[in-house]
């Protein structure tokens, strides 16, 4: 369910380890998140949203745009 939190981990050389430590998690915990046996809570989600600079969108598989445009007019 949350291929795109492993594929965007991997494409930062990083291991669940090193991210279980940014989140202040377990590994476990963290293995949990991209597996999908566990939910993913919004304080997370906003936290690996921040430090991909990708949208919550794009995490949960809502969209294929990793970037939301800046400054869009309305």
């Amino acid at each position: 369910m949350y291929k795109r939190i492993r594929d965007l981990r991997e494409d930062k050389d990083l291991t669940q380890q090193e991210m279980a430590k940014l989140l202040h998690i377990s590994q476990a915990t963290y293995s949990r998140y991209e597996s999908g046996e566990l939910d993913i809570p919004t304080a997370v989600l906003i936290t690996l949203s921040k430090f991909y600079s990708v949208s919550i969108d794009y995490l949960l598989n809502q969209t294929d745009i990793a970037k939301p445009e800046e400054g869009k007019s309305k």
